[in-house]
């Protein structure tokens, strides 16, 4: 039978005096036959749920006109918002990078924005979720390179402007990206860190005041992600042959 233990999402004090690389996920909430769902796996639940819960509000009674609703509305803000951002950064004419980038965006923006819960453990302070959204972007490098300018296109990378530079093409695509969930990993966690030790000082004004500053970090690299993971996807383009 599983066994749950939910007392330990809500122990803040545990969490304030064992942070470090392996906190969020030493604690265990479902244990059943030697697995476990640690807080950052059953965070990154709750954040998902609310991301398909408000799309589903938003999207359940569609309309155009005065009738839209203001859900709706900054939904839709939201979507163009990120979509010009997307097109711009990539040349993209058919929104192809939109739904990567609006996911990403999406799941590391609400992940950061529920820190304001002041019991809330974010995903994103975890280095297994920040290396999960770098791999999606490894993934989905050669998928749309080879989407637009084929197999040899995409290999054709990996050997300019010399064939010797090879091995040092390849070291940097897997580093670019691993530095990716790094950096997000880091600039979480440094957060986190931070409000629990002013919090040790100032116990009333420190925490409301990191959880305002968390809120406009969480938003900034949110976006710098999603832009970041655009740029690297969309390195490769079909090669325009000039007019004769």
């Amino acid at each position: 039978m599983p066994q749950f233990n939910f007392a330990n999402w809500l122990d803040l004090p545990y969490v304030e005096k064992n942070i470090g690389l392996e906190s969020y996920d030493a604690i265990k909430l479902i244990s059943f036959d030697g697995w476990a769902v640690n807080v950052t796996i059953f965070n990154s639940w709750i954040v998902m749920a609310i991301i398909v819960f408000v799309s589903w509000l938003a999207t359940r009674h569609l309309s155009y006109g005065k009738q839209v609703s203001k859900l709706q509305t900054a939904l839709e803000a939201l979507v163009l918002w990120l979509q010009n951002e997307a097109n711009e950064t990539s040349g993209s004419r058919n929104n192809q990078y939109l739904g990567m980038a609006l996911g990403l965006f999406s799941f590391i923006l609400v992940a950061n924005l529920l820190t304001f819960i002041p019991w809330f453990k974010p995903p994103t302070a975890s280095l297994s979720t920040t290396m999960a959204l770098a791999l999606v972007v490894f993934l989905a490098i050669p998928y749309f390179s080879i989407q637009n300018a084929g197999v040899k296109g995409y290999l054709r990378k990996f050997v300019e402007p010399i064939p010797l530079m090879l091995p040092m093409n390849v070291f940097s695509e897997c580093f670019s990206i691993f530095a990716m969930g790094l950096r997000l990993f880091g600039n979480m966690l440094s957060g986190v860190m931070f409000g629990a030790i002013l919090s040790a000082f100032i116990p009333f004004v420190a925490p409301l005041t990191m959880q305002t500053l968390g809120l406009l970090t969480g938003t900034i690299q949110a976006y710098i992600f999603a832009l970041l993971a655009v740029v690297y996807t969309s390195a490769v383009k079909e090669e325009i042959k000039p007019e004769i």
